[in-house]
């Protein structure tokens, strides 16, 4: 049985777990933190624009099981907000422990609070990896240093933190959900195993990018606002002029926001707390906007200075995710380029979990192709992060510059059934749900 070993518990590294589970291989995952999803614990939009789509040629691809748990805990459906149509909104804190549980169910090794260190390295392959895991005792916390080998490696531990970058980059340590200060900061396996990794950027030229939102606790809300919100998923209020900054919007990580709308109005989304749609917002501004006057930020703790800072370690990678460089690494989510979004990970994941497993066996890898959405972005993506320009873009399924793209290619649609004929042209429906074997072991089976 192959051994596969994903570095990263977001929604990458859990998609990357699940696919390499159902292909059939002995799986551990290795999240340094104490609750799998990072940044899906505070994000919680689905299928607005072009990531229904992309969410639909998954399910078809066999892959629907992360997409049925964010519809099992959504709180509202068809949600329309500025820029974007049919969104599903999911509750940020009830998602956890489905994707944890739906993990376990496929037999996934959880090793939660243990944090990559380091790699050991064979004639340009992964042997095996150490990590630091969080031990308690009557004396306190401390650490202890493992081993774990694999025939296998995906790197999926995105491209925030550590603390330096933050502040190097952006505003400073604003206490986000990944908790550097608590857990440690952010290691890559492939920048550790000697791959040069990319930076990405933004349009004005600043390295880096600043995470797209904030978390409001609903509470803390007006009355009004707290009821139009459990009601209607979305509440959008103008901003008087004299507040508006404007100049906010060319540093988020998220493009697809970057409309006037989000400037000239506090836009809401209920996710069970109320996602503020802005990168950060001074506090004492934002009070004094009807309805908040006692706003209090849930994520980042500090959001009304700043927000932390991504981007700054995107692995060079292939079509099959398969990071250049090394014979035995793949790489998902923000690692394999600057992609923006938990439908984006959930994608690029699979792919990669899917593809360490064929590479275990001796198989050809997996290509989707560019008659899907998804395998038309893997490939452009990849192709657009070798140039400058292209490390200074986002990209994304639900806006901005690929969302334009799909819709020029005639890959954007809403109808299910074209989709499923999309995907079954392609040959690979359900492809992700099938358990890999080898030709000599089908061979084998046959004779038994």
């Amino acid at each position: 049985m192959a051994e596969v070993l994903i570095i990263g518990g977001g929604w990458a590294g859990c998609a990357a777990a699940l696919a390499a589970a159902k292909a059939g291989a002995s799986v551990t995952l290795l999240e340094k933190t104490d609750c799998l999803l990072g940044t899906g614990l505070v994000g919680g939009i689905m299928r607005n624009n072009g990531r229904f789509t992309a969410a639909e040629e998954m399910i078809a691809l066999g892959a629907g099981e992360l997409f049925a748990a964010t519809d099992k805990v959504a709180r509202h459906t068809n949600v329309e907000f500025p820029g974007h149509k049919h969104a599903l909104l999911y509750d940020v804190a009830l998602i956890e422990p489905v994707v944890r549980a739906l993990l376990l169910e496929h037999g996934v090794n959880i090793r939660l609070r243990t944090r990559f260190t380091d790699v050991q390295l064979s004639n340009g392959r992964l042997q095996a990896v150490t990590a630091k895991a969080m031990m308690f005792s009557e004396r306190g916390v401390g650490t202890v240093d493992q081993t774990f080998e694999a025939d296998v490696f995906v790197d999926a531990t995105g491209t925030a933190g550590p603390q330096g970058n933050c502040k190097k980059y952006g505003n400073g340590c604003a206490m986000c959900v990944l908790r550097c200060p608590t857990f440690g900061p952010r290691v890559s396996v492939a920048e550790k195993a000697g791959v040069k990794e990319m930076i990405g950027g933004t349009a004005a030229g600043t390295l880096g990018a600043m995470s797209g939102s904030c978390k409001l606790l609903k509470e803390s809300l007006s009355r009004e606002l707290v009821r139009k919100l459990d009601e209607e998923g979305v509440v959008v209020v103008p901003i008087p002029r004299g507040l508006q900054k404007k100049e906010a919007l060319s540093s988020k990580a998220c493009q697809q926001y970057a409309l006037r709308e989000f400037a000239e109005n506090v836009i809401l989304l209920d996710t069970g707390h109320a996602k503020l749609m802005t990168p950060y917002f001074p506090l004492e501004a934002l009070r004094q906007i009807p309805g908040f006057e006692n706003a209090r930020y849930e994520d980042p703790y500090a959001g009304g200075i700043g927000n932390s800072i991504r981007y700054l370690a995107i692995s060079p990678r292939d079509k099959h995710l398969k990071v250049s460089g090394l014979d035995n690494l793949f790489c998902a989510g923000e690692k394999a380029g600057p992609l923006v979004g938990h439908t984006e990970a959930i994608v690029t994941g699979t792919l990669a979990g899917h593809n360490a497993v064929r590479y275990a066996l001796g198989m050809p890898l997996l290509e989707l192709p560019g008659s899907l959405a998804v395998g038309d972005a893997i490939a452009y993506v990849g192709e657009s992060m070798k140039s400058e320009e292209g490390l200074r873009q986002k990209y994304t399924f639900s806006g901005a510059v690929y969302f334009e793209r799909m819709k020029q290619l005639g890959l954007y649609t809403t109808n299910r059934d074209e989709i499923q004929r999309r995907v079954r042209r392609a040959g690979l429906e359900g492809v992700f749900s099938r358990v890999l074997t080898t030709a000599e072991e089908e061979v084998a089976a046959s004779k038994e």
